[in-house]
Parts: structure tokens; C-alpha cells; sequence
């Protein structure tokens, strides 16, 4: 379940927790929407809960702290009733439960990183799982609720399975401590949750757990009902008159009101109120634009800049003959800059790893952008380009009066680029390197024929309408019909062409998968889950799970490692050249 939002008043304000658009093709609702829905509906807090992953809280964090709302950091997890190592279902019916937790302090948003991590990297069976000890590894500082009827609670309670539910709500109240365990009271009028309801009311008493109302939210208008149904759709790849398929029935799976949620638990006001004391008892701060750059290690009876200085000045010798005042007081200046700025380490391990590609005969690149204008870079042979004859800024590189972290684009030889990044995670430990997410959306073209196959629009009609969206760079179906007359006229003047675009309006934007991205690496000064979540990524392969931007924000040294198929194929045909002609 994508969205899920918990609802409070407190200090003349109301609060909620949501799942966002993060919750990849099962939430419609897009995080500057939600906030912005927040702030018109008078919360004073928002919490983000997406399923199994951590991807938007950065993006969440930021929107939230803009529209003076207080953002809390959670995630919706999925517990596996045994060992996160198991791949089979041995404890009965159940595959995974939900749980919900929020970071009440930075010890908490630290240990959920690891959680949340945990489920990729040890625990993936259909979903990113987490067990029992590894959240009692990593309970401090972190709220924990029950969750709705895929929580291990109310699944126990819809099966009248009373004494056991009642054990695992103890179980969890051991783990997460008496004030930092919840139960939840749902109601989207469905007559499980309600009988569910009535025994979590009993659990509470019986066991003295305090109680929370929450509203688990999917989308953030009520009107967007049926554009989340076409969502659902494309997720499973079924059509919105499939009958069987995932389908949340009801509509009532949107940003509600304080007033709407009220009227929900007239029985429970103190359930209600008790979001509240969540919201209140969660405050993290994060910080961004402090660089966490790795150490490089020196030679013996050198210091970082010592050693880089040494190396740029024998760089100057092989590079120029007898180089003169210019060129010396040029080197100084760049130099005094990175030292300045606190970038010495990074043209250190830059310089390594192009250094080895070169002493094991892989192609690299002469350098490209801004970082052919650095001396610097020229000396170390991390670029072959002369900025003095080509008169090029080091300014455009590295600016002391606007601080950024440099970033060199690298190109190595598209067959040998894996080498490059196993010699860097041989060099600074498998924990401490990592690939890069990225995510795919639903674009103006593609969005249309994802709506129309699930609306049962023939293929050959949705693709007439997708090529008349204009081929411009980054193009939006709002730009669309502005620019086609064409296409604005049969939006006005055929009924199904007008659906299909308002629900692909409604879409359009939302993330529809992750993937790696196709250069970017990050180095960390600790294991890169201190910093960063962790996913999993094709091949089992590991990334992050914020996008290279992000990870720039929160001070992380990004690499680009671009495999250049135009280098290998340099390479091979000199090497038939040679093998042809019989020279070296």
C-alpha cells in the first residue's frame, strides 16, 4: 500500500505521515503536492512512511522544512515472521508484515538507514525484508506502529488469532520500549478493519499499548481516486475491468482533513491525539553541503597536500620545459585553492585510480569540461589538455567564492571500466563504495500509452495520440497542448481521448522504476549505509538509494566512471594497426 498518512492535532495544528510517489507505481501522490495539500489543511507536521525504501525523504525533508511544516523521517517496512535469511515461506501463509517506523532523533534516522538498507542487501525475498534481530539491533531512537491489516497485529486479529496477536504487540513493545510503540485504529470502511478495529480497542486495554489513529493514504485529493486505480494498473499490468486484481475500494484513500478524521474515531479522540505526541517526540536534523570526503593514504612522511603538492610539481616538470614564474605562481594559486576549499584528498584519489587505469594499459580519455581549465588536473594527467595554451579558467573548475564540489567526468574504455571500479573498491572497501540510483518516470509520450493500455484504448489510437506530443526536450503534456493545436482540439472534442489525458496528467512525472545510473559512483569516508540508504539494483548489484544530486547536497564525493565505446574502438584498431603493419 503506497500512501499512508497519519493524522494529529497538536498546538493548534494537525499532522500526518505519508507514503509519496517513492512507493514506486503503488503511490500516486507527489511530495510538493502533498506538502503543499498539508499546508492548505493547516498540519503542522508531515511524516514520510514509503514502502521498504527511504528514496524521496530527501526531497520530502527539503519541501517539508520550506512550507514550515516539520518533516519526520520513517519508512513502512516489511518484517519476515523468521530469519531475513530465509528464502522460503516456512512460518505459515505470510511472506513478509508491514511495520511502520519513524526516526525520533538522528541515532534513529541513523539506524533506520541501516534497516532499511539491511532489507535490500540481507533480506530480499520479493520485498526488502528486515527480522526481529535486526530490529532489536537497530531500535534505538525509532517510533514504531503497527501498521494496517498487512501489519503482524491485525493480521493475527483477522484471523481471531487473539493470544498471538497479543504476543507480538508485546514483542514489538520489548523491542521499541513502552513509549515508542504504538497500535493503529484504520477505517476505510471496510468491514475487516472494522472488526480489526474493535480487537486492537480490547488489545490496547488489556495490555495498556497506547493506540493511533491513522488514514492510510495513497493519493491526495479524493479525486484522484481513479487515476491511482489506472496506477495500480500499470503496476500489475492488468486493465482497470480486470476483476481480478489489486484494487483499493472505497476511495477513501486520500489526504483527509483534521474535521474528516475526527468523525472517523469519535471512540478513539485520544488515539487521534496521540499522533501528536509522535510528531512531537521526532525531530532529526539534516545536514547538507558538509563534504565527507574519504582519506587518501599517503606515503609514509607525507601529509595530504604535501604529497599532492610534490606530485603536481614533478607533473609541471614532465609537462612544460624549464616552466617559468607563470606557470609556478598559476600551480601555487590552484593549489592554495583546493587546499582551501578542502578538496585536496579528492584530486588525490582522482589522480590514483586514472594513474592505475594508465599503468594496466586501460584507455582514458584526455578530459573534458570544466576541469580541463585546472593545471592542477593537467600535471596529475587526470586531463591531457593545456589549459595555459588553450588559455582556459581554472574558475570554471573551482570558484572560492562559489563553493561546490568539483566534479571530473572521466571516460575509460567501455570494456574496461569494471576494472577501474573494483580497483576502487579494493582500495577503500566494499562498504565504502557504491553505485548510484536513478529513476526512470512516466514521461508525456510513455505515460499515454501506460493510461490507454490500461483503459483498453486499442494500441494503434494511444499511439497516434503519443506522436502528437512534440519531440522537444523535456517536453510535459501541458506544453503539448499548448503547441499542437491538433492535439488540444481532440482533447475538447472526444470524450475518451479527454480521460485518457486527464488521468495521464494526473501520472505524469511519477517515478515508475529504479535503475543504476549509467556512470556515477560514490566514495564515502564510512561505509557508505552511514551516509546513505542501500538498495539493490540489476545483478544484485548495490546502490544508493538517493539520486547523484542528492548525495552532491549531502556532501558525498561523486565520481563519474563513463565507459566510452569510442575509446575501445581506438583501442582495437590500433592494436590491429600494430598487429597488421608489425610496429609498436
Amino acid at each position: 500500500m503506497p500512501c499512508r498518512f497519519y493524522n494529529i492535532r497538536r498546538n493548534n495544528g494537525f499532522c500526518k505521515f505519508t507514503h509519496t510517489e517513492y512507493s514506486l507505481l503503488d503511490g500516486s501522490g507527489k511530495i510538493k503536492e502533498m506538502v503543499a495539500r498539508a499546508k492548505e489543511l493547516g498540519m503542522s507536521a508531515l511524516a514520510i512512511t514509503d514502502h521498504g525504501v527511504m528514496y524521496g525523504v530527501i526531497d520530502f525533508y527539503k519541501a517539508a522544512k520550506e512550507a514550515g511544516i516539520k518533516p519526520i523521517i520513517g519508512c513502512e517496512v516489511y518484517v519476515s515472521p523468521g530469519s531475513r535469511f530465509d528464502r522460503e515461506r516456512v512460518h505459515g501463509e505470510d511472506r513478509y508484515y508491514h511495520l511502520v517506523l519513524l526516526a525520533k532523533n538522528n541515532t534513529g534516522y541513523s539506524n533506520l538507514m541501516k534497516l532499511v538498507s539491511r532489507g535490500f542487501t540481507e533480506g530480499f525475498y520479493y520485498k526488502p525484508r528486515v527480522d526481529y534481530e535486526v530490529l532489536e539491533k537497530y531500535h534505538e531512537g525509532i517510533i514504531a506502529l503497527s501498521a494496517c491489516l498487512a501489519g503482524e497485529v491485525s493480521r493475527y486479529l483477522a484471523r481471531d488469532m487473539y493470544e498471538e496477536a497479543k504476543k507480538a504487540a508485546f514483542r514489538y513493545r520489548d523491542i521499541f520500549g513502552e513509549e515508542n510503540f504504538y497500535l493503529e485504529l484504520q477505517d476505510h470502511g471496510d468491514l475487516l478493519q472494522k472488526k480489526v478495529n474493535q480487537a486492537i480497542l480490547e488489545l490496547s486495554k488489556d495490555t495498556g499499548i497506547k493506540l493511533v489513529a491513522t488514514n492510510d493514504v495513497h493519493y491526495t485529493y479524493e479525486e484522484d481516486a481513479e487515476a491511482h486505480d489506472i496506477l495500480l494498473c500499470i503496476q500489475t499490468a492488468k486493465k482497470v475491468h480486470d476483476t481480478d486484481r489489486m484494487k483499493y475500494e472505497g476511495g477513501q484513500f486520500f489526504l483527509k482533513s483534521e474535521e474528516q478524521m475526527r468523525r472517523l474515531f469519535p471512540y478513539a479522540t485520544e488515539a487521534v491525539d496521540n499522533t501528536g505526541l509522535i510528531a512531537d517526540a521526532c525531530n532529526v536534523e539534516l545536514e547538507f553541503g558538509v563534504t565527507k570526503l574519504p582519506m587518501y593514504d599517503v606515503p609514509k612522511g607525507y601529509g595530504a597536500y604535501e604529497y599532492l603538492e610534490k606530485l603536481c610539481k614533478e607533473g609541471l616538470e614532465k609537462r612544460y620545459e624549464k616552466p617559468g614564474k607563470e606557470l609556478t605562481d598559476r600551480l601555487e594559486y590552484e593549489l592554495k585553492v583546493i587546499k582551501d576549499m578542502g578538496y585536496v584528498d579528492y584530486f588525490l584519489i582522482v589522480w590514483d585510480f586514472i594513474n592505475y587505469a594508465k599503468l594496466s594499459h586501460i584507455p582514458v580519455g584526455p578530459g573534458r569540461g570544466s576541469a580541463a581549465g585546472s593545471l592542477v588536473s593537467y600535471t596529475l594527467a587526470i586531463t591531457d589538455i593545456d589549459p595555459i595554451k588553450y588559455q582556459l579558467l581554472f574558475e570554471r573548475f573551482l570558484n572560492p567564492e562559489r563553493i561546490s564540489m568539483p566534479d571530473i567526468d572521466i571516460d575509460f574504455c567501455y570494456e574496461r571500466r569494471q576494472e577501474i571500479i573494483d580497483y576502487v573498491v579494493r582500495k577503500y572497501g566494499k562498504d565504502r563504495v557504491c553505485q548510484i540510483i536513478t529513476f526512470g518516470t512516466l514521461q508525456a509520450k510513455g505515460v499515454i500509452r501506460d493510461v490507454g493500455r490500461a483503459m483498453e484504448i486499442p494500441y494503434a489510437r494511444c499511439d497516434s495520440i503519443a506522436k502528437m506530443i512534440p519531440m522537444d526536450k523535456d517536453i510535459t503534456l501541458g506544453l503539448a497542448l499548448e503547441r499542437n493545436k491538433e492535439l488540444k482540439e481532440l482533447y475538447d472534442s472526444d470524450e475518451v481521448v479527454h480521460e485518457l489525458i486527464n488521468y495521464s496528467l494526473k501520472l505524469e512525472g511519477l517515478p515508475r522504476h529504479a535503475s543504476i545510473h549509467a556512470a556515477g559512483v560514490v566514495i564515502s569516508k564510512k561505509a557508505v549505509e552511514e551516509y546513505v540508504p542501500l538498495a539493490l539494483g540489476v545483478d544484485n548489484a548495490v546502490t544508493t538509494q538517493f539520486t547523484m544530486t542528492t548525495l552532491e547536497e549531502l556532501g558525498l564525493l561523486k565520481m563519474d566512471f563513463l565507459g566510452l565505446r569510442t575509446l575501445t574502438v581506438l583501442q582495437n584498431a590500433l592494436a590491429m594497426i600494430k598487429k597488421n603493419y608489425d610496429v609498436d
